[in-house]
């Protein structure tokens, strides 16, 4: 075979491997960092954040319904007419290595009207000013909020009762500051799940938190208001 031939030969095969290789994606990580997990609702600001919640900065990558799914379970719970309906899980937060019993968890449900306000919280829970209200404590926090949509059919005489809570958090510690971190985070899954639900106003949750929320005195128990 004279040069040229074999000039033509080897740049098919170059071409071939070259088509071949394009092809061939990379595989996928089987970890994410903070600003990729929960559907990506942290990115931006908050990783750092996340990463003090949770007590990590890889996370397993878990498939799921993500937002979609939870806002089709508000929905579906809405219509019942029930007061409640059950929680529907934004995201496990499973750090690298972690066990299943140490995930921190993001999850959204409708609450009952006698939910807000309730005296039975746990001890060394705080009580703000936020939405209907919010309440942090060192392992977990939730936000109560309302939502009126043009996805919900009758919330404007109606509004959806939505209450958007953290699970299982890293102890840091009960520090204002840390309690905040945690609402910090509930708040931004419960911010992005008003906006993708279409809720008037963000239902009422403001872009960020900032460190002046204001604090709610403690709802005196029953027992607490007869003496």
């Amino acid at each position: 075979m004279n040069r040229n031939g074999k000039v033509l030969i080897a740049g098919l095969i170059l071409a071939g491997c070259a088509t071949a290789c394009a092809s061939d994606p990379e595989p996928q990580s089987p970890y994410v960092n903070a600003a990729e997990v929960c559907d990506g609702v942290f990115a931006g600001d908050l990783e750092k954040t996340v990463e003090a919640v949770t007590g990590a900065k890889s996370f397993e990558r878990r498939a799921g319904g993500g937002m979609g799914q939870v806002i089709e379970k508000i929905k579906k719970g809405y219509v019942s007419g029930r007061s409640w309906s059950p929680r529907e899980e934004l995201c496990e937060m499973a750090a690298k290595g972690s066990s299943s019993a140490e995930e921190t968890t993001l999850a959204f449900h409708i609450y009952a009207p006698q939910d807000v306000n309730y005296p039975g919280n746990p001890e060394g829970a705080k009580r703000f000013s936020l939405g209907k209200e919010a309440v942090s404590n060192i392992r977990s926090a939730g936000i109560y909020f309302e939502c009126i949509s043009p996805r919900l059919d009758g919330s404007k005489s109606r509004p959806a009762r939505i209450y958007g809570g953290l699970g299982n958090a890293h102890y840091r510690g009960d520090a204002r500051e840390n309690l905040m971190d945690n609402l910090r985070v509930v708040h931004s899954a419960s911010l992005a799940l008003a906006e993708k639900l279409e809720c008037e106003d963000s239902a009422g949750l403001p872009d960020k938190l900032g460190p002046g929320l204001r604090e709610l005195p403690p709802v005196r128990r029953p027992a607490e208001i007869d003496s």
